[in-house]
């Protein structure tokens, strides 16, 4: 039998990491405003939504992004500009460094960091900093306050968010992405391993604090504070129009289906299925790379999307937090709750 390998240079490569980063990033984001923004809110509220762009108003996402990019592009007139214009490039260049750890398979991965957890959390936060340069840079009071909200919210409900993955991590014995799913699917629950060992079940309060830090770090109600219509117009948004607002609107649902991702690999097993269900042990994993390279993203695109329906599900019937209920759920509450947790995980693995 004659096998053919094609070899592609170091530039190809590069386009095709490229090309499937914006893939990755923009499908699930425009998947998720129609299904959860157009769809699942209008029935929650008993109406029909967008019906009339395109067969059940399928196209409606097109017609706003069109509405959005014939807008002017304006900037206040005591603004300062070049920040003010770069803002929300640094808020969507978070989401794309962020979606480069994910692995959609065995070798279906941008890059494989040994410290992939490690790096994903490093990199969540670089949106803080285009948040608060765009309330600064706008000049306007109401922005400001958005930027500062955003700033004091997205530092309070990070530390919850690390260190309910530490749980994870202290389980898994690993930081890289990859071998947290393998530990998932190829392990047991008490001898049985028909379920695998998805750590939702032996770290379901690490993942409940993660959940609830992922809706504060995307703004979502209950935490919507930065924006808060009935408050600061649209917080640090305000002052934006045409596609730098248009970038704003890209980057939240797009990092909501980031971080769904990640949460999909530390808690719900990831790319992976149970290996029991094919027989396969530690020994022939290989013989999984094959088929899974490519159900693997089906498989992660499922579980991604039931994880943004819970977020959506809370978005829309929960009230918005004061902020002081926001800053004491978080210091008082939620990290000495992860920390109880990595408490109890690391005396439970040394003892079992």
């Amino acid at each position: 039998m004659v096998q053919f390998a094609i070899e592609i240079p170091y530039w190809g490569q590069s386009l095709l990491r490229v090309v499937g980063g914006l893939v990755a990033v923009l499908l699930p984001a425009g998947g998720i405003v129609y299904l959860f923004l157009f769809k699942m809110m209008s029935f929650m509220q008993s109406r029909l939504g967008p019906m009339e762009a395109g067969p059940y108003g399928s196209l409606q996402l097109v017609a706003e992004v069109g509405k959005w990019m014939q807008k002017e592009d304006l900037a206040p007139e005591r603004a300062d500009v070049p920040i003010y214009k770069i803002a929300p490039l640094i808020v969507l260049l978070s989401t794309f460094l962020l979606i480069v750890v994910v692995p959609f398979g065995p070798d279906a991965y941008f890059t494989d960091f040994e410290t992939g957890i490690f790096y994903a959390m490093a990199v969540g936060s670089v949106s803080v900093l285009g948040i608060l340069i765009a309330g600064w840079s706008s000049a306007n009071k109401y922005s400001l306050l958005g930027g500062l909200r955003a700033a004091g919210q997205l530092i309070a409900y990070e530390l919850p968010m690390v260190l309910a993955t530490l749980g994870v991590v202290i389980q898994a014995g690993s930081m890289n992405l990859n071998q947290i799913v393998v530990a998932q699917n190829d392990g047991e629950i008490f001898g049985f391993g028909g379920l695998g060992n998805p750590f939702i079940i032996t770290q379901f309060v690490g993942f409940l604090i993660f959940m609830i830090a992922v809706q504060a770090e995307l703004t979502q109600v209950p935490f919507d504070m930065p924006i808060a219509e009935s408050e600061l117009v649209s917080g640090y948004m305000t002052e934006y129009s045409g596609f730098r607002f248009l970038i704003f609107f890209i980057a939240e649902f797009a990092t909501a289906g980031v971080f769904a991702f990640i949460a999909s690999i530390l808690f719900l097993g990831g790319w992976g299925i149970p290996f029991d269900w094919f027989g396969w042990d530690g020994a022939d994993l290989g013989t999984v790379d094959n088929w899974m390279n490519v159900a693997g993203p089906i498989i992660m695109a499922t579980k991604m999307f039931i994880l943004v329906a819970i977020i959506m599900w809370v978005r829309f019937s929960y009230p918005r937090f004061r902020e002081d209920q926001l800053q004491t759920f978080a210091w008082k509450f939620l990290i000495p709750l992860s920390l109880a947790n990595i408490a109890a995980t690391a005396i439970l693995k040394v003892s079992f």
